[in-house]
């Protein structure tokens, strides 16, 4: 490959795309595909090109962005772009206008890449999916043709302002964009510190707690097995549902469960990839029975929690909750409040609150300081039964 007015040339990849920098507009062209190369702008944007020569004269066509495309697929359209114009037809759209090329890449180019190479690589399925739908259905149509270097507070705060009616989604598109920049800037697209959603006042958040009541567990309990008695709902989702609450799991951590993942002699269960890591469940005896008795799938089937499909996982158990709470007559109780219910009923039993959080596999203990003020509650009832029994002594 070799810079523009220079003869030394080496192969275009990844790697080395990745470490080129300059000062000024520059195409590097490739050793082994004559005509095909990466133009590197001062800004940072990058953009594959092919040129070549045909009946009509010569040709220069932009390929595809630096971190939409890669520089193996890449190679392969120059290929096929070069051959279209030496055979005299018309290749792929022509770069950009100059204007354009100028400005580095756009908000679009950065939500690709962040996509495919921060969210789709490094995210778990659950927040993969949630910054797709940040970015698609909100970033790239409102902000996706502008520069990266033309997004300024205005624009965030905008974006922000006109999804007023769902402030939790507002926050987090913000919060996307944000996390957006920040890698751009580790990317080199942008200078390290750019960041238009910095000033931008989130919306409080506004938190959903329900626990449940002692009267509502016995309820519920009975409902569970109602309904696997008469079968309205499978086995395995009255499995997974008793599961979380006698564990404090959250749903994924039961719904990938593997039976490799289950040691009833040591009475845990043992999370590979958990939300926040690799962590341990301690097993009650109850747990413990619970897993002890239920039945294996035929053949290979790995999973605790086995789907419709031989060697398949059960996929979701919303359906199965739905048609239980309201049998059960708690329309308002999320499957996630059975977590949140198990943490309170570990208050209310005198367990602290970094043993909570450790039981909860929270890796921050803000995640656990949600509980303090049941902690306060449980003290304060325990002092009320403390001082009523000792006034009845003295008073």
């Amino acid at each position: 490959m070799r810079r523009t007015g220079e003869s030394r040339r080496r192969t275009v990849s990844n790697r080395l795309v990745a470490t080129l920098r300059v000062d000024r507009d520059t195409v590097f062209w490739d050793g082994e595909l004559t005509g095909f190369g990466v133009r590197v702008y001062p800004g940072g944007g990058k953009v594959y090109v092919a040129q070549a020569r045909g009946p009509k004269g010569s040709k220069r066509v932009m390929v595809g962005r630096h971190g939409v495309v890669d520089a193996a697929e890449a190679r392969r359209r120059a290929a096929l772009i070069i051959a279209r114009v030496k055979a005299g037809e018309e290749p792929a759209a022509p770069e950009p206008p100059a204007a354009r090329r100028a400005n580095g890449p756009t908000v679009a180019d950065l939500a690709a890449r962040y996509l495919e190479e921060h969210a789709a690589a490094r995210c778990k399925p659950g927040t993969a999916r949630t910054a797709r739908a940040a970015v698609n259905r909100h970033i790239t149509p409102t902000l996706g043709r502008l520069p990266l270097a033309a997004v300024k507070r205005a624009h965030a705060a905008n974006l922000h302002h006109g999804l007023r009616d769902t402030p939790a989604m507002a926050n987090r598109v913000v919060d996307t964009l944000s996390h957006m920049y920040a890698l751009a800037a580790g990317w080199g697209l942008v200078p390290e510190g750019t960041d238009p959603c910095r000033s931008v006042a989130r919306y409080p958040a506004r938190r959903r707690e329900r626990f449940l009541t002692d009267a509502e567990f016995d309820r519920l309990g009975r409902t569970l097995a109602e309904a696997e008695a008469g079968r309205s709902a499978s086995p395995g989702a009255v499995a997974a549902i008793r599961l979380l609450m006698l564990t404090g799991c959250r749903k994924n951590e039961i719904l990938t469960l593997r039976w490799e993942n289950v040691d009833l002699d040591a009475g845990a269960l043992r999370l590979a990839d958990a939300k926040t890591g690799p962590r341990t469940v301690p097993l009650s005896s109850a747990a413990a029975r619970l897993l002890a008795g239920l039945p294996r799938e035929p053949g290979d089937n790995p999973w605790v929690v086995p789907g419709r499909k031989p060697g398949a996982r059960r996929r979701d158990i919303d359906g199965a909750w739905r048609t239980v709470r309201a049998r059960a007559g708690l329309d308002d109780v999320r499957l996630h409040d059975l977590r949140h219910s198990y943490a309170s009923r570990a208050l209310a039993l005198g367990v602290n609150l970094p043993t909570i959080g450790r039981l909860l596999g929270h890796s921050r203990i803000e995640a656990t300081a949600r509980y303090a003020h049941l902690a306060r509650d449980s003290v304060r009832e325990a002092a009320a039964r403390v001082a009523g029994s000792i006034a009845a002594d003295v008073l």
